[in-house]
């Protein structure tokens, strides 16, 4: 009997130092949690919203004043960027209530989920994955635009949370870049890596990313000394060394390019300086003399594609002979039709079959063609007719920036959009508010205006293009 009051004993003191232990635990972790949580108080909407990184060397028009760069920290609690409402008419689910129902049987469904992550397993063949798409999802591969486009950031120097979910919503087809994302090759190649990587896991497709680097003033990278990379002369000085020199630097371009993770460099100009008063070509141009022009186009394209990057031939029909600058408004070149195909035409027929992925067309008004001020890019006669047709053009037509005066000054972003789907072209490039001109070109869709059929044939265009072996 005094053995089990003993034993009674012994379990009543266990029982008693197993509740304090416990109490212990207990008070620990709610002492521990209050220390690594935050006051909601302390967390005021400037903190969440303060602007990291410089300010933006060039003015963009479509971003807020803040930019997305590293995280923002607070109270020792890493926060992502928070965006505010960027546009009044951003696409939201109202709106596209109509296309969910038609859509949700039709996702691209190209990734399989494992213990190790993604795991991507996708096809490269342009056809199948058209089939797989739904209509927002080949709708948004038709926009081309800056970073800051795509976030309403007025600088992004990182693929960040708000960019992924801002990729999200609308997985566009591309991105430029402008000096102000470029800070230095080691900033560049984790944006750009990171972007590509991002992308091509949630998508299967891969996502252009693009910048215009021709040599001489247009140079964003090759501008800034922290690249250390060599900057190459206007194209009209190098041409007058001969095509090799056309050849090397386009390849030495080229190489610095893909280096950094770039698949996409809007080049050659291949524009005929006709016009001493022309300032926005100028010296971009190889030569005045279209034979000249033709060999150097080819030349600098070739280099390019050594180095694994796409090509772009511009300012199609040809931009040098205006006069006036088409960033600030209408330009306008008075040749005839007869005129064009003796200059300006020469070095795109020569070229463009071969060695141009794209083709930028330029919003030139040809009153002496069309009778009006209608820009190229928005006429059919001129993208579809003689491009597409009589040239026999197959790569992408691209549209030159839809923000530039002759557009932007005469139309709205989703009205300009979808005039130069109706006229033939496949990409829009910088289209102004991404929100209401991608919402427009669904809705045109939806209503008929445009076909599924004709959204359909430029996709595919982009589909073989960033499936080709260039990449």
């Amino acid at each position: 009997m005094r053995l089990n009051n003993n034993r009674v004993m012994e379990i009543e003191k266990f029982r008693f130092w197993q509740i304090c232990i416990c109490m212990l635990c207990i008070t620990t972790l709610l002492l521990s949690g209050c220390a690594e949580v935050p006051d909601n108080n302390d967390l005021s909407k400037d903190a969440l919203f303060e602007p990291v990184g410089s300010e933006l060397d060039e003015s963009v028009d479509d971003g807020d004043s803040r930019v997305e760069a590293e995280d923002v920290t607070v109270s020792g609690t890493s926060l992502p960027e928070v965006d505010s409402v960027v546009a009044e008419d951003s696409l939201d689910n109202d709106d596209v209530a109509s296309f969910e129902k038609r859509d949700e049987d039709k996702s691209l469904e190209i990734i399989d989920e494992s213990d190790n992550g993604l795991d991507i397993s996708y096809t490269r063949n342009p056809e199948e994955v058209l089939a797989s798409m739904s209509l927002k999802q080949k709708v948004a591969q038709l926009f081309f635009v800056t970073p800051e486009g795509l976030t309403g950031y007025q600088e992004v120097t990182v693929f960040g949370e708000t960019s992924k979910e801002k990729y999200d919503e609308i997985p566009v087809g591309g991105l430029i870049y402008m000096a102000g994302n470029l800070k230095n090759p080691v900033q560049t190649k984790e944006m750009l890596n990171d972007t590509q990587d991002y992308v091509t896991k949630s998508t299967g497709i891969p996502i252009f990313l693009g910048l215009d680097e021709e040599g001489g003033r247009v140079l964003r990278v090759g501008s800034n000394p922290a690249f250390g990379v060599k900057k190459i002369d206007t194209m009209y000085e190098v041409a007058a060394s001969g095509a090799e020199s056309v050849k090397e630097s386009a390849s030495y371009i080229g190489n610095y390019l893909a280096d950094l993770g770039f698949n996409t460099d809007f080049a050659p100009d291949a524009d005929i300086l006709t016009n001493k008063e022309n300032t926005v070509i100028g010296d971009r141009a190889f030569s005045s003399d279209p034979k000249e022009v033709s060999v150097m186009a080819k030349t600098y394209a070739e280099g390019l594609h050594d180095a694994g990057i796409f090509s772009c031939y511009k300012h199609f029909p040809g931009h040098g002979d205006t006069k006036e600058d088409s960033h600030e408004g209408y330009a306008y070149s008075y040749k005839t039709m007869e005129e064009l195909d003796e200059c300006e035409l020469i070095p795109f027929s020569a070229g463009i079959n071969g060695y141009a992925d794209f083709v930028m067309v330029a919003h030139i008004s040809l009153p002496e063609v069309l009778g009006n001020n209608t820009p190229s890019t928005l006429s059919s006669e001129i993208v579809t007719d003689l491009l597409r047709k009589e040239m026999g053009y197959e790569g992408i037509i691209i549209t030159d920036s839809l923000g530039m005066g002759a557009i932007s000054d005469h139309y709205t972003a989703g009205e300009s959009s979808v005039l130069a789907l109706e006229a033939g072209c496949d990409m829009l490039l910088m289209g102004g508010d991404l929100n209401s001109s991608y919402k427009a070109v669904l809705t045109a869709v939806m209503d008929g205006r445009i076909t599924e059929k004709r959204i359909d044939e430029s996709v595919l265009r982009i589909l073989r293009v960033k499936f080709s072996e260039k990449k």
